[in-house]
């Protein structure tokens, strides 16, 4: 299954933005049984852990994998609508 992480915090604008549109992409383009969407919510310990464990370095950073193997990355940034199809295409 295609893993969806996001890593941001509760009231970031960006980060509620980039939650919605994945959330929507997904639901959107009838993926929800191949897609799984996460959010990490950097406040926490296990947050922060997880978002450790992905060299998080700024929020919202959202990262597209499969199989334990990164395949499309964005940091700082809400992701534009193609390339999260292009990752998931790729997935």
């Amino acid at each position: 299954m295609t893993t969806i992480a996001i890593f941001g915090k509760q009231g970031c604008a960006k980060c509620e933005t980039t939650k919605s549109k994945i959330r929507h992409f997904v639901m959107d383009w009838h993926l929800d049984h191949k897609v799984q969407v996460v959010f990490h919510d950097m406040d926490t310990v296990d947050g922060r852990a997880e978002g450790m464990f992905h060299d998080v370095l700024d929020i919202p950073a959202t990262v597209v994998s499969r199989a334990g193997q990164s395949i499309a990355r964005w940091d700082g940034v809400v992701p534009q609508s193609e390339a999260v199809r292009s990752a998931l295409e790729v997935a």
